[in-house]
């Protein structure tokens, strides 16, 4: 699936499915109850996002403090920022997702699979890091060519890119 299908699927086929739910689910139990669920949804969704972010937080100083990289912690984070945004996000769809990124058990089998599906997506070279030394006019910067414009495929030692088009695209 292109990335073009993907957004018009994300901006446009999600948000009206969540209509079409939202409808249905007015017509059943009513215009008020569906607000109200739409806006305590909203509500638990702030108070949940904003605990598990605490929680995220303290793991983050905890293993800082201990001196390690707090890859996954970071990683949790995302996870309980991405929940927040859609339990924000009124809908029912988005809810239950939402939901189950701030939830720690359903968190964690979540995060398993995106950790997965990018390390398989690296590998096969969907997935691209380049890091880059420094800014044009700070210091460190050398103004040298990327590894592209110079002709490689493969990144130097240190260098990291990040280019997210889809091998078979071409």
């Amino acid at each position: 699936m292109s990335l073009l299908s993907r957004l018009f699927l994300l901006f446009v086929g999600v948000p009206l499915l969540e209509l079409f739910i939202l409808v249905r689910l007015g017509q059943w139990a009513g215009f008020w109850p569906t607000v109200g669920l739409v806006l305590l949804t909203g509500f638990a969704g702030a108070a949940l996002a904003r605990l598990e972010g605490l929680r995220t937080i303290w793991k983050i100083r905890g293993e800082l403090a201990r001196g390690r990289l707090p890859a996954s912690a970071l990683f949790d984070g995302l996870a309980v920022l991405l929940g927040g945004v859609l339990l924000l996000t009124p809908g029912i769809l988005t809810d239950l997702v939402g939901l189950s990124f701030l939830f720690p058990p359903t968190r964690k089998v979540l995060m398993v699979r995106i950790r997965k599906g990018l390390e398989r997506r690296l590998k096969s070279g969907a997935i691209r890091v380049t890091h880059i030394t420094g800014f044009p006019g700070m210091a460190g910067w050398d103004g040298a060519e990327t590894g592209a414009e110079q002709g490689r495929t493969q990144p130097m030692p240190g260098e990291i890119i990040i280019d997210t088009q889809d091998p078979s695209e071409g």
